[in-house]
């Protein structure tokens, strides 16, 4: 089961492949997929990349809150 399932959401409704993220965020696709598998914790820096990319809070990445709470310019 995925541990984080609104991080494969946003890519998702981003379209953005995985090795795309992974390189935009500088890891591989492995170490993605050690995260969402819970071998191994998330930096917080990487979950902050991820965040911005995808204008959403950290909390709603880590499953916390179910409002992505997208921020507006």
């Amino acid at each position: 089961m995925m541990k984080y399932p609104n991080i494969e959401a946003e890519r998702a409704r981003a379209q953005m492949p995985k090795a795309t993220l992974a390189q935009s965020i500088g890891v591989t696709v492995d170490t993605m997929r050690n995260w969402q598998n819970d071998r191994t914790e998330i930096p917080v820096s990487k979950l902050v990349a991820m965040a911005e990319i995808f204008n959403v809070s950290t909390d709603y990445l880590l499953g916390r809150t179910n409002v992505a709470a997208r921020q507006t310019a």
